[in-house]
């Protein structure tokens, strides 16, 4: 895995302007140039992680967060899953993922906002790769339980260095009496045998529900 300046000026993101700006750029080559190229195996293992834990649940409405190109909806569609629409700040990244025919809906939303999405819509949240350096923060957490139903699944990748300078670590604290049977588990981003910077990078998958009341 060589370095590749995309990446490393992903990691360094200030602003929805800047991360607009960087997709716009970057997603007609993403797929080929960094994910298959540097060997990111992330979305793979997120989407394998998620079907593997709602097992017969996976019949609802699911949002995949942070889309970007799609490769979460690939997967998840390879499993099967029909019911997916795709969320990402970029228009561009939309665009790729929508050309994949794995999504119905295409959403362009800031997750630091307020979503154009009504309360309690989805069953599951998805997502791989948008919490981690120069992206979003814990702060999007709520925005998320607004707009997922009662007793709705999470399934999110977090960077293992983002994790508590982000506040998740205190975030999941402060949402114990909304969220239940939260689990942290430890995934690695890139392919055995990558090399490069960041072939070691590393995270967990949070799993955890929505209450119910």
């Amino acid at each position: 895995m060589t370095k590749k300046p995309e990446l490393d000026t992903a990691y360094s993101l200030k602003s929805p302007e800047d991360n607009k700006r960087l997709y716009a750029k970057w997603a007609q080559t993403y797929d080929h140039e960094f994910a298959d190229h540097m060997g990111y195996a992330l979305p793979a293992r997120v989407a394998d992680t998620f079907v593997s834990v709602v097992g017969s649940e996976k019949i609802g409405r699911v949002l995949d967060v942070g889309a970007g190109t799609g490769l979460v909806g690939q997967r998840l569609a390879a499993h099967g899953l029909a019911k997916i629409d795709a969320l990402d700040i970029s228009v561009e990244m939309l665009a790729v993922a929508a050309s994949k025919g794995c999504y119905n809906a295409m959403i362009e939303g800031d997750l630091m906002g307020c979503l154009p999405i009504a309360a309690d819509t989805y069953d599951f949240i998805i997502s791989a790769g948008t919490f981690t350096h120069g992206h979003v923060d814990a702060a999007a957490l709520d925005e998320l339980l607004r707009i997922t139903k009662p007793g709705g699944r999470f399934c999110l990748s977090i960077n293992s260095a983002y994790f508590i300078p982000a506040g998740f670590e205190a975030a999941f604290e402060r949402l114990a009496g909304r969220i239940h049977d939260l689990e942290l588990r430890p995934v690695q981003f890139y392919l055995e045998g990558a090399t490069g910077p960041h072939a070691k990078d590393n995270g967990v998958i949070a799993l955890f529900r929505k209450s119910v009341t």
